[in-house]
């Protein structure tokens, strides 16, 4: 037996709870996890609550990352004892994933967690900083370079925008950074932003060019916010957008494309494949400075995760929430 997260729907009815749960829970797969740190993310807050359909498979323990030691392999892959991380492929959501004690996963999902960092590290980063490194990639690769000018990131105070805020200012860039909470300035100015911008100017209706203010952009709201983004973006800028907390919509016009060639890159984390993760897991290595995490997580035991994602959905938390399991 173990301790987990469990969600189920019976009669229309979602339930979640902390449980007893045995291993016969645990879906097919060649490695057998025992997890030690898990995160709480905004897809899991989702799903937790109930506010958006996330899981699809019930009955489900969400989780989306997950850190810890392999307990038995079938794989070559991975010995017992190895430690190791993921992030994503529908762990979650329709494979039971890491807000438990155990995880039962296909080999083949899984890197080992890089020298430069602990499990609790790799959680502190987790899919949070893992997207955030691979929207910096994203700009890099399209030409986005820090003499370029101003990159803006949105979501701010959430953990992408952290680590995307960190990840640019350790590169050289200058960082402007919106949010919804100006009180936390001396947290975005300590990360690295330079500027500080009223998520407000940005979240509504706006004009479909406007004045060109940024060479790149790092942004995990969408809908009216993405597109202003795009409006106001320099001659040939790149935008990586990666996520949707305003909305799924993009009400935008083509015109910041067809006349100032501007570059929207979608950014997947779920699904990416595995020379990506490695890569973008290899640069935050190099990137990240283990002092930073202390700044940006917070740490949370399985008992405090529900009461935790209600309040991570009302952006009443910063930065990142770890689970020590």
């Amino acid at each position: 037996m173990f301790q987990g997260i469990l969600i189920n729907k019976d009669d229309n009815e979602y339930q979640v709870e902390l449980a007893e749960l045995d291993e016969s829970i645990l879906p097919e797969g060649d490695v057998t996890v025992k997890v030690t740190h898990s995160t709480l993310n905004y897809k899991d807050a989702l799903a937790i609550t109930g506010k958006s359909p996330v899981v699809r498979k019930f009955p489900m323990i969400p989780g989306i990352d997950l850190a810890g030691v392999v307990e038995h392999s079938d794989s070559e892959k991975f010995s017992v004892g190895d430690t190791v991380l993921l992030n994503g492929y529908g762990v979650g959501e329709v494979h039971c994933g890491g807000l438990a004690q155990k995880a039962r996963l296909k080999s083949e999902w899984l890197i080992a967690i890089p020298d430069a960092f602990t499990a609790s590290q790799a959680m502190a980063i987790g899919t949070a900083g893992y997207t955030a490194m691979l929207c910096v990639i994203a700009l890099e690769r399209n030409g986005v370079t820090p003499e370029k000018g101003t990159v803006l990131v949105t979501g701010a105070n959430g953990g992408v925008g952290s680590f995307a805020i960190n990840l640019l200012a350790t590169l050289g860039y200058r960082v402007a950074a919106s949010t919804g909470r100006p009180e936390q300035a001396d947290y975005l100015k300590k990360l690295g932003a330079v500027d500080i911008i009223d998520r407000g100017s940005l979240s509504q209706p706006g004009r479909p060019l406007g004045k060109e203010q940024w060479a790149g952009a790092i942004d995990s709201v969408g809908s009216h916010t993405l597109a202003n983004i795009c409006a106001g973006m320099q001659y040939g800028g790149t935008v990586a957008a990666c996520g949707l907390a305003q909305g799924m919509d993009f009400p935008a016009s083509v015109a910041p494309f067809i006349l100032r060639g501007v570059t929207l890159a979608g950014i997947d984390s779920v699904m990416r494949p595995i020379s990506d993760r490695i890569e973008a897991w290899q640069r935050l290595g190099e990137l990240l400075d283990p002092k930073t995490l202390d700044e940006i997580a917070t740490y949370i035991n399985l008992g405090e995760v529900i009461s935790t994602a209600h309040e991570l959905l009302e952006s009443k938390v910063r930065g990142r929430v770890v689970v020590e399991l």
